[in-house]
């Protein structure tokens, strides 16, 4: 993937700030030059380990530190991950992403990581993980393993992320995805709509993930679905046109990029879902959760495709 543009604020605010129709316009045929437009790539998340978390994230109801009363699980059994995975495939998707709450992996626990990617690899799915920060041992070993995808969000802009987490830095973050990268995974990274930032915040958070050495092969955009007993639990749900110009700025900053449509698709009308994907949008998580929060079904996911008459992108041979 080349380099991206040189992005400043005030270049992307530019985009960000068009008449909708014009940056429709404009994302859309950005869209149809790098991807098939009625494609839809198709992800399934699992979460290997939940609860307990040692970070303070305020959207994150697995926090041990934020009030939220999700008790900590153990991490699954390897057998159990794969039989997820080849539902996962059944049902169209073509990635695979794995999930734990914690602040790091432990290194007792690398054995099992690294049995999980190979045994949902050798399905024939792409592999994704999100385990919070790695060291450069970590990623070898999960390189090593066949990890395709690392996912490791900067959430929003470095400006407003202390009034989110508190037991991290975003710099902390910037360099897990530079370790990733230099090792030869492919970077997952994106952010959180509607946590009470600016617009200017999820500006510089596009400009942030456009700027890096390589922009991420894959850019979830989640719109915050409030947990209950966080700091975020009454945060007010976004204005669903403004998630809609993020989307398109993000397709236009990161032309050949996989925009995910990710989580708060549950609480989005099939219009605003339609504007979404016509903005660039072309993946979404499938399955009735994430992690802790709703998402639309299965069932519910082929019935919009039909409407709209798209399709989900085919899986590799196993």
């Amino acid at each position: 993937m080349s380099k991206a543009p040189n992005w400043t604020r005030d270049t992307a605010a530019a985009v960000h700030d068009l008449p909708l129709m014009d940056l429709l316009y404009k994302a859309h045929s950005i869209h149809r030059d790098a991807f098939d437009p009625n494609r839809i790539q198709m992800s399934k998340l699992l979460s290997i380990k939940t609860g307990g978390c040692a970070e303070d994230c305020s959207y994150c109801s697995q926090s041990a530190r934020n009030g939220a009363k999700l008790p900590a699980s153990k991490l699954v059994e390897v057998e159990r991950v794969i039989a997820g995975a080849r539902k996962a495939r059944a049902e169209g998707a073509t990635r695979y992403c794995m999930g734990a709450a914690w602040r790091e992996p432990k290194e007792r626990d690398m054995d099992t990581l690294v049995a999980m990617v190979e045994g949902v690899k050798a399905l024939g799915l792409e592999t994704c993980m999100t385990l919070g920060m790695l060291d450069d041992g970590q990623v070898v070993k999960l390189r090593d393993a066949g990890l395709d995808y690392y996912n490791h969000n900067i959430d929003t802009s470095e400006r407003f992320y202390p009034q989110v987490v508190t037991t991290r830095r975003f710099a902390d973050r910037i360099d897990t995805l530079a370790r990733v990268r230099d090792a030869g995974i492919k970077v997952c990274s994106g952010g959180i709509l509607g946590m009470g930032e600016a617009a200017a915040d999820r500006i510089d958070m596009l400009v942030t993930l456009a700027n890096l050495p390589e922009p991420p092969d894959s850019v979830p955009i989640n719109m915050l679905m409030p947990q209950a007993d966080t700091p975020l639990a009454d945060a007010p749900l976004l204005d669903p046109i403004a998630f809609v110009r993020v989307i398109a700025t993000a397709r236009i900053m990161m032309p050949r990029s996989y925009v995910r449509l990710s989580a708060g698709r549950s609480a989005m009308s099939d219009e605003i879902q339609a504007l979404c994907f016509f903005a660039g949008a072309n993946s979404i998580f499938a399955g009735e959760t994430l992690l802790t929060a709703e998402n639309p079904g299965e069932s519910a996911d082929m019935a919009l495709f039909a409407k709209l008459g798209l399709k989900p992108t085919e899986c590799a041979p196993a």
